[in-house]
């Protein structure tokens, strides 16, 4: 079992940057973030996986950048230039094997 525990999410203006923060109870092989939008299906927001591979989704490239602290055991994403369509849940992701998924932090990016 790998717990995860989100922390970074809130209200910003459009144009501005927050910093997601999510650590896993144990090293997995790969985390990051997916979001959720009212009445949209889960993305991929970014993946990192423990060599330092990333993935990102078209629509966050040149925005969004996640890192990962393997000795902590956690990843974080940074987002700038946040728009009103970056507005959803955000979902910490870890696989070790199977998926485990975060509580979820609520981004709320205002025009």
């Amino acid at each position: 079992q790998v717990q995860l525990v989100e922390s970074g999410g809130g209200l910003v203006q459009a144009g501005g940057s927050l910093r997601l923060s999510c650590a896993a109870s144990r090293s997995t092989f790969s985390m990051g973030w997916y979001r959720q939008a009212p009445g949209n299906q889960r993305e991929l927001v970014a993946t990192m996986n423990s060599g330092g591979a990333t993935n990102y989704a078209d629509s966050v490239k040149g925005r969004f950048t996640i890192s990962r602290d393997n000795a902590k055991n956690t990843v974080y994403l940074q987002m700038n230039s946040l728009k009103p369509e970056d507005t959803a849940v955000y979902y910490c992701n870890a696989w070790w094997g199977v998926d485990y998924w975060g509580k979820g932090t609520l981004v709320t990016v205002s025009s």
